[in-house]
């Protein structure tokens, strides 16, 4: 059974290892996880930011971050602003505010957020 366990572990990939790494991690933390979150309800969550960009809303440009637990993805967009110094894909965050919805993308407005581990 141990050496089962053994060889299973080492042939996992990379992604799947750091899948699992980052999934606890945000158990550890104490965040709601992303694929269980609904829609018009305030949420405490968090995870690993996956990419930044700058798009523009209504005339004015807004940066979207999109980051995600392991299990889902979210997109938190701050609106008029165009970088946040030190918040790049890689960076683990965490984030509080209101979930809205576009299709099957969970979005957060200018949720309340900071840096993490």
């Amino acid at each position: 059974m141990a050496l089962k366990n053994l060889v299973q572990k080492l042939t996992r990939s990379v992604e799947d290892l750091d899948r699992e790494d980052l999934v606890r991690f945000c158990d550890a933390q104490g965040f709601a996880p992303l694929d269980g979150i609904a829609e018009r309800s305030r949420v405490a969550t968090g995870g690993e930011v996956s990419s930044c960009r700058i798009v523009p809303r209504a005339g004015a440009d807004a940066l979207e971050v999109t980051f995600t637990d392991g299990r889902g993805f979210a997109t938190a967009v701050f609106l008029g602003r165009r970088k946040i110094a030190g918040l790049h894909p890689g960076k683990r965050i965490a984030v509080e505010g209101v979930v809205a919805s576009n299709g099957r993308q969970r979005i957060l407005y200018n949720p309340a957020w900071s840096f993490v581990g």
